[in-house]
């Protein structure tokens, strides 16, 4: 995965939470998991491994708690884009620097989904934050809920320490475009937030459930991204990202199969798996959909909630 070295790169639509107190607004508020919360790649599939297999006392974790390990999230967090708007300013740092590479894609799919609406588009928000975030509508978070948009304030959050984790904790093979797709599933809730898509989801979970089916279209979302990832004018009138190859498909993959239920219960839960609990869906069932996406490109391909088989 490449960016074109020359194209002037836009920070503004990141806030950089690093560093600056570990919370936003009040203190710690209620947790991140179902539609009415944040919307997450593995955040509530680690939240039901810990309360169904790991053994985590879980008591209060309902509309009043927190994530457990919130303890060091503290309150007036504010943003300081300053290195930000030094340091990634091109393309070039792009290919070089995870921080502006995440800017890129942020441009990328803000150019992209624009194209898709004739009205009613809004970009959402990016925050950075390391340990835990509060969020202004989802409560507070910490790391370990791993990267989720937040329907009620219309932001994605995410501690890029994650894309380690990734390979060191999931042991996915990781790479620029494993990490481009973690965005364009995230962004991929924004696109259910502004369709009103993810009301329908509710908060049971199960192999078909709603919930299932919203991360299962997210991920094709990012797939449609994707095939036109190389394709899309940004504001010079050239592509942002100038060359995307297979491997980098394989890596996007590779990913979306290590953070399906099944994958995750097995190897990070308590070896068994219990497809009651799935909320994102399987590892064949990620790696299906985001295909989906990448074959067809159109966004009418995702609807996972009129499907009758879900793979």
């Amino acid at each position: 995965m490449r960016f074109d070295e020359n194209a002037r790169l836009d920070t503004s639509g990141v806030d950089d939470l690093r560093g600056s107190g570990g919370g936003r607004g009040g203190g710690v508020g209620g947790r991140v998991a179902g539609a009415g919360g944040g919307l997450g790649l593995v955040g509530v599939i680690l939240y039901l491994l810990l309360s169904n297999f790991a053994g985590v006392d879980m008591s209060g974790m309902g509309a009043g708690g927190g994530y457990p390990g919130l303890d060091q999230v503290g309150s007036g967090q504010t943003a300081d884009n300053s290195s930000l708007q030094q340091n990634c300013a091109t393309g070039a740092s792009a290919n070089t620097s995870t921080d502006c590479r995440v800017v890129a894609v942020v441009n990328s799919l803000d150019d992209f989904w624009a194209t898709q609406f004739s009205s009613g588009f809004t970009e959402p928000r990016t925050n950075f934050f390391s340990g835990g975030v509060s969020t202004d509508g989802c409560g507070s978070a910490s790391s370990d809920s791993g990267p989720f948009y937040c329907p009620a304030d219309s932001e994605i959050y995410i501690d890029l320490t994650f894309f380690q984790e990734l390979q060191s904790r999931f042991g996915a093979q990781g790479g620029p475009f494993s990490q481009a797709y973690v965005m364009a599933h995230e962004y991929g809730h924004h696109i259910q937030n502004l369709l009103g898509t993810n009301r329908k989801a509710g908060n049971d979970t199960g192999p078909t459930s709603g919930s299932v089916r919203l991360e299962l279209q997210a991920d094709c979302y990012a797939g449609v991204w994707a095939n036109h990832a190389t394709t899309t004018p940004g504001p010079s009138g050239r592509p942002l990202i100038s060359e995307l190859n297979q491997s980098d498909i394989d890596a996007a993959l590779d990913t979306a199969s290590r953070i399906g239920d099944d994958y995750i219960q097995s190897n990070l839960g308590g070896g068994r798996v219990d497809e009651s609990q799935f909320s994102h869906g399987s590892s064949a069932q990620r790696e299906k959909w985001f295909t989906t996406g990448l074959q067809s490109g159109d966004p009418d391909s995702c609807d996972t909630f009129a499907a009758r088989s879900l793979g």
